[in-house]
């Protein structure tokens, strides 16, 4: 509901001039701000004049507007005269009449909360409308009667000639005003620019000191690489010919050994084979991190894979405390994927198991995980009743180097390289490691990989039934 605070006919020049003292003398009574006060003496000026101008007068009506959350002081402007000939066009901007009619509707459209216009040929309503501060609350009765009653008690024709030059002198402390405002806004302008510039050229010089290191860091570990492939490669060499003369003279080709003779090459054979792992594990490692390691996949049954593991990884147990179990491989599909690679993989979990379970069992496994078309995946598992790791280890071990201090170190010797390349030959594979595992209950290894690793060109599988390892 709109309550009425005051109505004033335009019939003189010096009417629209007391329209615009009298919205402004309302805003200020209302409570609005300064600039606000002169945003809606603007808008009702330019309106008040359009209808005096074009229409030879008309009729203002400013009212308190509450059917809103937030109460507004609304304004509404009619005339009786020809209408706006293009008014669409004045709305969007683009048209100007030699009067300035355009600029006038578009710029009070601007200044003001809410803005309406209705025009025919029997004439013209503009209604627009200023929401009330926030920190303003509602207006009272009482309040409302004071402020029209003060605005009552002077008529805009009393004192018309000194109310326009007091109009006139007050429009010019507003320009005043306004241009001191623009000037301080212009100045912050300049000022946040001159920030914004200074930081621009702070992170341009970030991204290039980034770019820098990032080089920096590419380099070094293409260094790493090199140096890991080329010392690999030169190990291998010797360490073949140690484990070959150990194996001569173990095999008495060389004459007969004593007992104390035969346990220290035993001894150095069995150092040799360890630390020939390490180098095939730093030179995979360097390949794959070069991107030089290519994957060959074929088709095969996971049953093939069980027997393998469980004829290379049996001659390892050296303890009666500790049983190793494959799983039943029955219902299992066939695998096309990089057989050696995961069978490298597996190795690995199993050795780890036996190196780290000191009675017990390990158990091999796998699951299949139905899905759509060749979306099916496959989960390998090696379950032990080892030491266990404890959570807050369990990323550490699959970082390169990455060893957990326990109670076994000391007999069991490692690099920490293990894990990270079972890592990497997953990732080759489309699939994924991971582990859960408590201290003093156990571990289990998971590798999840696709049942068909995905490749330009497949060959057929072959048909062979499931078989028990």
């Amino acid at each position: 509901m709109n309550k009425p605070l005051l109505r004033i006919r335009l019939e003189t020049a010096q009417d629209v001039v007391a329209a615009r003292r009298r919205a402004r003398e309302l805003a200020a009574g209302l409570g609005f701000s300064p600039l606000d006060q002169t945003r809606i003496a603007s808008a009702v000026s330019e309106i008040a004049r359009n209808a005096f101008e074009y229409a030879g007068g008309g009729e203002i009506t400013f009212a308190l507007e509450s059917e809103r959350s937030r109460e507004a002081l609304a304004v509404q402007v009619s005339d009786h005269g020809p209408g706006v000939r293009e008014l669409e066009a004045v709305l969007d901007g683009t048209y100007r009449s030699p009067g300035g009619m355009g600029l006038g509707i578009t710029g009070s459209r601007r200044l003001m909360d809410r803005f309406d216009i209705r025009s025919s040929a029997s004439g013209t309503t503009v209604t627009m409308a200023r929401d009330l501060p926030h920190e303003r609350g509602a207006v009272c009765g009482k309040e409302l009667e004071r402020i029209v009653r003060e605005l009552s008690a002077r008529s805009p024709q009393d004192g018309a000639h000194g109310d326009s030059l007091e109009e006139l002198q007050q429009q010019n402390r507003e320009l005043v005003t306004a241009l001191d405002e623009l000037r301080e806004r212009q100045d912050e302008l300049s000022r946040l620019a001159q920030e914004l510039e200074a930081t621009n050229r702070g992170v341009v010089a970030l991204y290039a000191e980034l770019d820098e290191r990032a080089e920096e860091l590419r380099r070094a570990d293409m260094m790493k690489t090199r140096f890991l492939s080329n010392m690999s490669h030169e190990l291998r060499t010797p360490l073949s010919s140690i484990r070959a003369l150990a194996n001569l003279l173990l095999n008495r080709l060389d004459g007969d050994l004593s007992v104390e003779q035969e346990r220290q090459v035993r001894l150095i054979l069995s150092s040799a084979e360890s630390l020939g792992e390490t180098v095939n594990d730093l030179l995979d490692l360097a390949k794959i991190e070069a991107g030089k390691t290519e994957v060959a996949p074929a088709w095969f049954d996971a049953a093939d894979l069980f027997a393998a593991l469980r004829t290379m990884l049996m001659p390892l147990l050296d303890t009666p405390h500790v049983t190793l179990e494959f799983g039943s491989t029955a219902g299992l599909p066939q695998l096309y994927t990089d057989e050696p690679k995961l069978t490298q993989i597996l190795r690995n979990f199993v050795s780890n198991a036996i190196k780290y379970t000191e009675h017990g069992q390990i158990r091999v496994g796998a699951q299949c995980m139905p899905g759509n078309g060749d979306d099916s995946r496959i989960t390998f598992f090696v379950a032990d009743t080892g030491i266990g790791i404890a959570p807050e280890h369990h990323q550490i071990i699959f970082e390169e180097f990455g060893q957990v201090q326990n109670r076994l170190q000391q007999r069991v010797k490692g690099t920490g390289l293990g894990l990270p390349l079972c890592r990497k030959l997953a990732a080759l594979l489309g699939g994924e490691v991971g582990v859960e595992s408590e201290p003093g209950v156990g571990s289990t290894f998971r590798l999840n990989v696709p049942v068909r690793l995905a490749t330009s060109v497949e060959d057929e599988p072959e048909t062979s039934g499931d078989a028990a390892p």
